[in-house]
């Protein structure tokens, strides 16, 4: 399976970048598909796709951007991998393997590109994949299974977010409301990269804890909540996560529930967004205190129907929210000064996007 991204190095240029996007797919409709963005004016131009993935929800790049790597959000569940040549301009699809849980949600590596890790939703549990020195994906080394014979409330993880430092991971468990930490065990890679250290973060019962943010410069941690519709700030050391303060995120609510979905800090540090769904369709924007990692609400920003994903430009300029019921990947422009949205009126139209990710050019 190749994507071709570019056809002549000429369409290069310094000011643009990369957006893959992973969908829902049918097998007819693209699984991933690729633009070239301008990081100047947003013009973007679609460049390749690929139909015969199963539901890529969720992608991952390598730090060193030679690969992709995405769930396979199916009852079977899988991660796929990817060989980027950007010189040569190709995806191209390398293997799978299956996580041992169900709908797969979220992917993420490591720093020193050593290892992949999965939050399977209905599996309710964590899956640790080892990569070959090319970047293949080898089979499962570790599975940690949040459920225990038949405990109820059923545990659903949605993250699996490393520690800046690379010490620790941390796992959301929507079922539970539980934030649970492990530390990362370098000196046993070969089977248990991930080891439970007793730090449990608990949560008010209905909060549905999703997915979560660290600050790019401070020890602040923040976490949006799916069934609550709130923004959770945390302090962040050694100990773990001492919570600070609860915000609400998401101000509508259908058949008693909310519907809160992706979270991200700026690059600056100044400002907070968080997506919310099913009803009061947007993205939430907050300040940030410096000093106290504290948030303060400044607007509202509408958006399509079911914003999931997000992400942010690397020069600060755009945000790009995948709106996965409108079949749109909406443009807005940040205003530096005070974090609003303005609607560019650009958009992308595609079927079912649901994560966005950059790789430089």
């Amino acid at each position: 399976m190749i994507i071709s991204l570019f056809t002549s190095a000429c369409q290069i240029k310094n000011d643009s970048t990369y957006l893959l996007i992973g969908s829902y797919s049918n097998g007819k409709t693209p699984g991933i598909s690729i633009y070239d963005f301008n990081l100047k004016d947003a013009g973007f131009k679609w460049v390749g796709e690929l139909k015969d993935i199963p539901n890529p929800s969720y992608l991952v790049v390598s730090p060193d951007e030679k690969m992709v790597y995405s769930v396979n959000e199916t009852s079977q569940g899988a991660v796929s991998s990817f060989r980027l040549d950007k010189s040569m301009g190709k995806l191209s699809f390398v293997n799978s393997q299956v996580t041992e849980g169900a709908d797969p949600c979220y992917i993420n590596i490591d720093k020193t590109q050593h290892f992949i890790l999965t939050a399977n939703y209905n599996g309710g549990n964590i899956s640790v994949f080892p990569l070959s020195s090319s970047g293949e994906i080898q089979p499962m080394s570790q599975r940690i299974d949040f459920n225990e014979g038949n405990d109820q409330p059923v545990s659903h993880a949605h993250t699996v977010v490393f520690s800046p430092d690379q010490a620790y991971v941390f796992a959301t468990d929507l079922g539970k409301d539980q934030i649970i930490r492990f530390k990362v065990d370098w000196h046993d890679i070969n089977q248990q990269f991930l080891k439970k250290d007793g730090a449990v973060i608990t949560l008010e019962n209905g909060s549905g804890p999703r997915h979560i943010a660290f600050h790019p410069a401070k020890n602040f941690v923040y976490c949006i909540n799916e069934l609550s519709g709130k923004v959770t700030v945390f302090h962040y050391n050694p100990e773990g996560l001492t919570p600070v303060q609860s915000v609400v995120s998401d101000t509508t609510t259908v058949s008693g529930k909310k519907g809160s979905a992706d979270i991200h800090v700026s690059p600056d540090g100044k400002f907070l967004y968080a997506s919310n769904r099913l009803n009061n369709d947007g993205i939430a924007i907050f300040s940030i205190d410096s000093n106290t990692g504290l948030l303060t609400a400044v607007g509202y920003q509408k958006t399509g129907i079911h914003p999931r994903n997000f992400i942010i430009s690397p020069n600060g300029r755009y945000l790009l929210c995948a709106n996965r019921d409108s079949n749109t990947v909406q443009i807005f422009t940040i205003n530096r000064q005070n974090g609003l949205l303005s609607d560019t009126g650009k958009e992308i139209r595609l079927d079912k996007p649901v994560c966005l990710k950059w790789v430089t050019k």
